[in-house]
């Protein structure tokens, strides 16, 4: 299991130090979210052109309001910057997002997502697409997209209900999950996924999970901040339906906690379950808990 660290900072200076602090620190990956800061394939392109020797990855650019074909552009452009070493983690985002914030329908979510996918993947791995469906008219096969001077790069889908990981696996190259745990992870993602992937002939897909990680002598209270400072996930119906299957009563019960030894064993929990790739995200004595991951880097 290789494992990545989310990449931060609220310019682009801090973004691309952060990419370079993991990169030298034997990060395998460093993932940039899409939600009130920068733009996450920008900040992806920025870091990748300065930065060599380190995947970089969206967690996760929101579908609703991109159309797919500029989607893939934004991608293929991100891909040629980073000399291939980019990862393309799309998702649905939220009804309360994509409905009260941006204005637009969350309407039967799993057809937008088959028709999205329907449209982008062609595109990516061949530049043209002729679709017509419910959702989107698309027909570009007098302007096919460039491949500038590179190859598609992997698409991951924010799936966590069986409907929409049977689409990452049997369309895409994996999924990318959060407020997961790791049983969860073992008896739901990582079997209908693969099982997808492999009635469509597709290769095994990625299993990228998203972990809250804090190493403590204090594990009820790093519950408690992992309780606070993730709290709106615990509303969120999607998270929600993942934390109730693993029988977490809130995002502090997800949260990998404890000392060295803790989550150590946590760690290889993920592994064990399936995961392909781990998105650690600390908190807490950042310190002591980035020393204790590096170590298994």
């Amino acid at each position: 299991m290789r494992i990545g660290i989310g990449g931060g900072g609220g310019t682009i200076d801090a973004a691309v130090d952060s990419v370079r602090k993991a990169r030298d620190a034997g990060y395998s990956s460093a993932w940039f979210s899409n939600i009130f800061g920068l733009d996450g394939m920008t900040a992806c392109a920025i870091a990748g052109r300065e930065i060599p020797d380190i995947t970089l990855g969206t967690f996760v650019v929101p579908t609703y309001s991109r159309h797919p074909l500029y989607m893939a552009q934004q991608a293929m452009t991100t891909q040629a910057a980073t000399d291939g070493r980019f990862i393309l983690g799309i998702g649905l985002s939220h009804q309360i997002v994509i409905e009260g914030m941006l204005g637009l329908s969350f309407d039967k979510p799993a057809r937008h997502m088959r028709e999205y996918l329907e449209v982008l993947m062609p595109i990516l791995d061949q530049g043209t697409v002729e679709h017509v469906g419910e959702v989107y008219r698309v027909n570009n096969v007098f302007g096919p997209l460039e491949r500038m001077g590179t190859t598609p790069p992997k698409v991951v889908v924010a799936a966590l209900g069986p409907v929409m990981l049977k689409l990452a696996g049997r369309l895409a190259d994996g999924t990318a999950t959060w407020m997961t745990g790791p049983n969860t992870i073992a008896d739901h993602i990582a079997p209908t996924i693969r099982q997808a992937a492999d009635d469509a002939g597709r290769p095994a897909p990625l299993v990228i999970a998203g972990v809250p990680v804090s190493v403590t002598d204090d594990p009820s209270a790093a519950r408690a901040d992992a309780e606070q400072v993730f709290a709106i996930y615990g509303t969120l119906p999607s998270y929600r339906a993942m934390l109730d299957r693993e029988g977490a009563a809130g995002p502090g019960d997800i949260a990998l906690v404890g000392d060295e030894d803790t989550v150590r064993a946590g760690i290889a929990r993920y592994a064990e379950a399936g995961v392909t790739d781990l998105n650690v995200a600390p908190f807490g004595d950042l310190e002591r808990t980035t020393a204790l991951i590096q170590s298994l880097l």
